[in-house]
């Protein structure tokens, strides 16, 4: 069975977060699996163990503490954002699997564009020539996944310079329009959706399972 794809928009970063949560802990073992596309007005996320420091300069920008892995990053309009609500063990995937699997969507969809994109050892997300155009985080509770991923296609890149991305300094940001890509967000989410639905591994109805 593949995920539901539900396309929100531009939706705030809190209630959305909640959303996910509440999802996550309300699903069963039939629960079909999601993936949520869509933009964020102007926030920066904090990841579990992430450090305060990290943030530079006062910007005006809200700040919000989450439950994910890696430490801070950006999001706003111009950036597609991709929520994976996937039960990791009805695919057969492990959480290392999971974050490779959508870092060569990334990379895949980049391709597409003529883009030559690269992972980084020891530093989870996508670049281009060592500078970061799209970043990864998950949480994975009981067995399922909830956050994601996020591609800058058009986005403001100024708040990235208030921020250590993802809590490297001095690490470069780039985005896909310096790259003469003319593709909106749109657009190229639904090149990127095509590349994750492809490379999910297929769903094992509860009553195969072992």
């Amino acid at each position: 069975m593949p995920p539901v794809v539900h396309r929100l928009g531009l939706v705030d970063y809190e209630p959305t977060w909640a959303a996910m949560r509440a999802f996550t802990d309300a699903r069963t073992a039939d629960t079909p699996d999601e993936l949520w596309l869509l933009q964020h007005p102007p926030v920066f996320t904090l990841g579990q163990a992430g450090k305060p420091e990290h943030l530079l300069r006062e910007t005006g920008i809200p700040l919000v503490k989450i439950d994910r892995g890696g430490q801070i990053t950006y999001h706003g309009p111009g950036q597609i954002v991709v929520y994976l609500l996937i039960d990791l063990h009805r695919r057969h995937l492990k959480v290392r699997e999971l974050v490779t699997l959508m870092e060569q969507a990334l990379i895949d969809c980049l391709a597409d564009y003529g883009l030559a994109a690269e992972r980084k050892d020891g530093a989870p997300g996508v670049y281009i020539d060592g500078a970061k155009i799209a970043a990864l985080g998950l949480r994975v509770r009981n067995g399922c996944s909830y956050h994601g991923l996020a591609l800058n296609v058009d986005a403001d890149l100024a708040p990235f310079s208030a921020i250590n991305p993802c809590g490297y300094e001095g690490l470069q940001t780039i985005r896909m329009k310096d790259f003469g890509v003319t593709d909106g967000v749109d657009q190229v989410g639904e090149r990127l959706l095509a590349h994750l639905l492809r490379l999910l591994p297929p769903h094992t109805p509860a009553a195969e399972r072992p």
